[in-house]
């Protein structure tokens, strides 16, 4: 049963993520730009364009649909290739290392933690690394697969609870979940529950103090990360030297006539 199941899981998965047309109002990012811009420990979120996206974004509603962890350079035998740099669970492979030619043509966002040290930053990307090899939780698939209705009727409200999604299984994972994990090993946050508690004091009577509570990993969604307030947002365009007195513009466009 659990080779069937097996199948099933992976036929499933072939399918979504199939590649679908996605009309992007942003254009992607440079390769150059996106390689100079990125440090180890930053997380690379990515507008995806199949179907299994399409569902990731509307139960989120954001643009992003799947994250990847930047490593760095690694030394020779820690990730598959030479040149791969980033490490992201994938549908089909599972957790795995991969290089820059993945986001080839891709909308993407950096969003970097900030203030970590060397050594923080060290533990985070080995935290990833160490589960290369593990496999996509294909629960998580199934259960996305049920919201690939065009407007599925799904309240709100909902949503978040719908994306806590998964058997639990640590041998398996999905992108947000891994990369939450990871800076997990630190103590990090990404988009903790905040509980205000009394704390009142002789000056300060009516004082309360935030209390943070991180969120289980299973809850996360690649949005989480673009809205956090612990992540910053890095532009390679502005991080390469923007001067807007370069550009060279063409003629303005006109409002269409109805």
């Amino acid at each position: 049963m659990n080779r069937i199941s097996r199948a099933i899981g992976s036929a499933l998965a072939r399918y979504l993520t199939a590649a679908q047309h996605v009309h992007s109002t942003s254009r992607a990012s440079p390769a150059e730009a996106l390689r100079e811009a990125l440090q180890p420990g930053d997380v690379l979120l990515v507008e995806g364009h199949s179907r299994i996206s399409a569902a990731i974004k509307y139960l989120t509603q954001s643009t992003w649909s799947h994250a990847a962890l930047y490593v760095g350079p690694q030394p020779e035998g820690r990730l598959a290739q030479a040149d791969h740099c980033f490490v992201e669970a994938d549908l089909e492979q599972g957790v795995r290392s991969i290089g820059f030619s993945e986001f080839d043509g891709f909308h993407t966002r950096i969003c970097r933690p900030v203030g970590l040290t060397p050594a923080e930053c060290e533990t985070v990307c080995n935290a990833a690394i160490a589960r290369i090899g593990n496999q996509y939780d294909l629960r998580n698939v199934i259960d996305l697969a049920r919201y690939l209705m065009p407007t599925p009727p799904v309240p709100a409200r909902f949503r978040r609870r719908m994306i806590e999604l998964g058997s639990g299984d640590p041998t398996r994972a999905i992108c947000s979940t891994l990369i939450a994990q990871a800076f997990e090993a630190i103590g990090y946050p990404v988009l903790p529950h905040v509980d205000a508690t009394p704390a009142p004091s002789a000056e300060c009577p009516h004082c309360v103090a935030e209390v943070l509570r991180i969120r289980h990993h299973s809850l996360y969604a690649p949005r989480d990360f673009d809205v956090s307030p612990y992540f910053q947002l890095i532009k390679p365009t502005l991080e390469s030297g923007f001067d807007f007195r370069k550009l060279v513009w063409g003629e303005k466009e006109t409002a269409a006539t109805h």
